[in-house]
């Protein structure tokens, strides 16, 4: 392998995207998991490179605390082993990762566990900074559900492969919370209006879509994608350039459907660039009674399920993240995710999951329970501190930065 210092410069260089300048000093500390807990991410060797695996199939593989621990730990290692050229990341199941393990985080705020809840997004959003500044290679294998926390852990990697078997969401909204997980730098920028559409909304999109938008880097057939897996393990290699050139030699076009949100990019640009979510509904109603667009009944239709405050909050987090770098708005997820989920705000949260996923009636009692009466005060406090003395997510930047 070439010199591993100047190859890091370049990957780090050509990664400017995924470059971040904020303020924090050292990694979270991470705890040794039991080998029980430790098969949630499986891995695999071949050649120079190293496959993590997401193995928890029954929950669509949802992240745990315990995954972003044992993610963190075998990507830092990979990093620092000379021998090692590039990495992946793939879903057991049929599901890449369907985001955060809400569930689990609801039982703890009923239970009232908040350090545990604290715990879990230190340790996800950590692990993903980490990705975001990784120094090797990364290949996402997105071959199924990629939703919220599973966007989170791919997409600041080099690359990112849909599949026809690909939907992506992030739909946190609909249980009353926002696009986390780095969302809010992710969707800030797509073409147009697309992040403010996705994050407001939580609808879906597919894999030939993501490609379209830029959240995937390439596209293939899902029956190939042994066939991909086997000539990346063939590599022996740390080249972003020789792992790309495979990827494209694999690669498929792909098609976006005619009825799908990337044919309506100019519609998007026209309805979803007001200042405020009632004018987004307000100029979607007009082109729903003009045109008789079944796409914007749909979208009236999730946006009026949807928590009020979730969508002020949304918007609000999108259009912050398009000024600012990923590393900031992880911090500022980080505080909006505890007001979300321990904070004033965790009633939304809970009863959002309780309605979605708990009791499945789909009908949630939201709080305020329409726009009109969501304050912005009660918005510019859901982006503070839970406590003045509450400590921000503490992130390694100038660690990461020297390298």
């Amino acid at each position: 392998m070439r010199n591993a210092n100047g190859l890091l410069a370049r990957i780090v260089r050509d990664k400017q995207l995924w470059r971040f300048g904020c303020r924090r000093r050292s990694f979270c500390s991470l705890k040794v998991t039991s080998d029980d807990l430790d098969n949630q991410v499986l891995f695999e060797g071949s050649g120079c490179s190293r496959t993590a695996i997401l193995n928890r199939p029954p929950a669509l593989n949802a992240l745990t605390t315990h995954m972003g621990v044992r993610l963190h730990k075998l990507y830092k290692n990979w990093e620092e082993d000379p021998n090692i050229g590039f990495v992946m990341m793939k879903g057991s199941g049929r599901a890449f990762c369907a985001g955060g393990d809400i569930v689990s985080i609801y039982h703890l705020r009923k239970r009232g566990s908040p350090d545990a809840i604290r715990e879990f997004f230190w340790t996800l959003y950590n692990f993903i900074y980490f990705l975001g500044t990784y120094l090797k290679p990364h290949v996402a294998i997105l071959n199924g559900v990629t939703m919220g926390g599973g966007a989170g852990v791919s997409i600041p990697g080099t690359f990112r492969v849909a599949t026809d078997r690909t939907i992506f969401a992030t739909p946190e909204t609909v249980i009353g919370f926002h696009p986390d997980a780095g969302a809010s730098f992710n969707l800030s920028h797509l073409p147009g209006r697309l992040g403010e559409y996705l994050g407001l909304t939580g609808l879906k999109i597919s894999g030939a879509e993501m490609l379209a938008c830029g959240l995937a880097t390439h596209y293939i057939s899902s029956t190939e994608v042994p066939v991909l897996e086997e000539q990346l393990k063939k590599l022996l290699t740390d080249d972003p350039s020789v792992v790309e050139a495979t990827l494209e030699k694999c690669a498929e076009a792909a098609h976006p459907e005619k009825t799908g949100v990337i044919r309506r990019i100019e519609l998007l640009e026209k309805c979803f660039c007001h200042d405020t979510v009632e004018e987004i509904i307000d100029s979607l109603e007009v082109e729903a009674g003009r045109t008789k667009d079944i796409w914007c009944a749909t979208t009236l239709r999730r946006l009026k399920e949807t928590s009020p405050l979730s969508l002020k909050v949304a918007l609000r987090s999108v259009r912050e993240g398009r000024f600012q770098t990923l590393d900031q708005c992880l911090i500022r997820e980080y505080r909006m995710s505890l007001q979300g989920t321990v904070g004033n705000f965790s009633g939304n949260f809970c009863e959002g999951v309780r309605a979605r996923l708990i009791d499945k009636d789909d009908a949630p009692k939201w709080d305020p329970p329409t726009l009109e009466k969501v304050t912005e005060d009660m918005v510019d406090n859901y982006f503070s501190p839970l406590t003045p003395s509450e400590p921000d997510l503490d992130l390694p930047i100038k660690l990461r930065e020297s390298i």
